[in-house]
C-alpha cells in the first residue's frame, strides 16, 4: 500500500497540473471501516512492477449496487497510473479484467469508484489546465493506451468554467423572482452544524433521487452520506451553501461550492504532516483561491426546469462577488446532462477538461 500511494507522487513530479489526493483518503478507500460503500462492493488493489520498480498501479472494483441498479456485470478500474510503456497499462487492465472475470463480470469499465463523489473519467482534452480535488488529472499518453487495448467510449464529462459577473444576470433575477412567486419558495442558510445533522442528510437524500437516472449513479447509503458530511462539511463557507424549500419547508433545491483547494493540495503534496494541513487551512480561513467550486446542486424531480437554479445563481453570485472569487468551476459533468449544462448559458460558459469512461467486453 506504501508504493501504490508513493507512485503517483512520483510520475508526477514537477507536473505544474496535477493535484495529489491525499494518502489517507486513497487508503481509506480500502478500509471497510472507513468506506461506508465496501458494505456493497469488492475492491482489490494492485501494483505493477519492472525490474523490482513500482511503474503503475491500478484498483479494481465491483459495485454490486451500482450493477444490480443498472442490470450489467461491470468490473471497475479507477485510481490508475502507469508510465508510458504498453506493457505496463496492458498488465494493469489485464489483471482488472482476470480479477472481474473470477467474479462472473463481463465488461470492463472506467475510470471510477465505487460512488459518484469519487474521482472518475479519464482526461482526454485541455493537458494544459489545472486539475482539482475532485476531479482526475492524468498525462496525454493515456487514452491512447486505452484505444491500444480495445476500450470505447462509454460516456464522457465536461467541466464549466465562468468568469463571475459583477451583475446577475437579468434572466436570472427575473426567473429567480417568478419562481418564488409562483411556487412558494424560500432560500435558506443553514449552520455548520445543522449541515452535519438534518440538513446535510436532507440535502443528500435529495441528490440520491435527483441523480438517479444519470449514468452509473448507485444511491449513497446512510453510511457514505455521513463519511460525505464528515469530509466536507468542515471544508465549506456555509454562505456559499443555498438551499430553496418550499411551503411546506419540503427541500426541493440544493447546492454546495466551495473555494477551489487545488494550490494548497498541491503544496501539502498529499500528506497533512509536515504543515500541509496549514496550507489547506490557510486557504480555507485566511487567503483562498480565485475559483469557486461547485460540488453539487439537486434539484427534485418534479422541479427541474422550473427555475430553481436561477434562484441559486441569484445569491450566489453577489457572494462570489463580495468575496473576491473571480471564476466559477462545476464538477464534472455529464455531456448528455443538458439541462445541467444548458443552466449556465446567461453566463457565457466555457466547456473544459473533457473526461471519458472507457468500456470493453471482457474476453471469455
Amino acid at each position: 500500500m506504501k508504493a501504490f500511494l508513493a507512485f503517483p507522487h512520483r510520475l508526477y513530479k514537477g507536473c505544474a497540473q496535477y493535484v495529489p489526493d491525499m494518502d489517507s483518503d486513497v487508503r481509506g478507500m480500502f478500509d471497510v471501516k472507513k468506506n461506508a460503500g465496501l458494505k456493497f462492493s469488492d475492491i482489490q488493489p494492485f501494483i505493477a512492477l519492472k525490474n523490482d520498480e513500482v511503474v503503475g498501479r491500478v484498483a479494481a472494483i465491483i459495485n454490486h449496487r451500482a450493477n444490480e441498479t443498472w442490470n450489467v456485470k461491470n468490473v471497475r478500474f479507477g485510481l490508475i497510473e502507469f508510465i508510458d510503456d504498453p506493457a505496463v497499462s496492458a498488465a494493469l487492465i489485464g489483471a482488472v479484467e482476470q480479477w472481474g472475470k473470477q467474479h462472473g463480470m463481463e465488461y470492463i469499465q472506467g475510470p471510477m469508484g465505487i460512488s459518484d463523489f469519487d474521482k472518475e473519467g479519464m482526461l482526454v482534452e485541455d493537458f494544459h489546465l489545472m486539475g482539482g480535488m475532485v476531479e482526475i488529472y492524468n498525462y496525454p499518453y493515456y487514452p491512447d493506451h486505452m484505444v491500444a487495448l480495445g476500450f470505447e467510449k462509454e460516456a464522457d464529462w465536461v467541466q464549466i468554467r465562468v468568469r463571475i459577473p459583477e451583475q446577475v444576470p437579468p434572466k436570472y433575477a427575473r426567473v429567480a423572482a417568478l419562481s418564488q412567486e409562483m411556487f412558494g419558495l424560500c432560500l435558506i442558510k443553514v449552520t455548520r452544524r445543522e449541515a452535519m445533522g438534518e440538513w446535510g442528510r436532507r440535502l443528500l437524500t435529495l441528490m440520491n433521487e435527483a441523480y438517479a437516472p444519470l449514468f452509473g449513479f448507485s444511491q449513497m447509503s446512510d453510511g457514505q452520506i455521513a463519511k460525505f458530511l464528515r469530509t466536507y462539511v468542515p471544508l465549506l463557507d456555509m454562505d456559499m451553501v443555498p438551499l430553496i424549500v418550499n411551503e411546506r419547508n419540503e427541500l426541493v433545491c440544493g447546492c454546495v461550492t466551495l473555494s477551489s483547494l487545488s494550490h494548497a493540495l498541491q503544496k501539502a503534496g498529499g500528506k497533512l504532516s509536515h504543515f500541509g494541513w496549514f496550507h489547506i487551512l490557510k486557504s480555507l480561513k485566511f487567503k483562498h483561491e480565485d475559483t469557486a467550486q461547485l460540488l453539487l446542486i439537486a434539484v427534485r424531480p418534479d422541479m427541474q426546469g422550473l427555475g430553481l437554479t436561477a434562484l441559486v445563481f441569484n445569491d450566489l453570485i453577489p457572494i462570489y462577488n463580495r468575496k473576491g472569487y473571480k471564476w466559477a468551476e462545476t464538477a464534472p459533468q455529464l455531456e448528455t446532462n443538458i439541462k445541467e449544462l444548458s443552466q449556465w448559458k446567461p453566463m457565457n460558459p466555457e466547456y473544459i477538461k473533457r473526461r471519458r469512461c472507457w468500456k470493453k467486453k471482457i474476453e471469455l
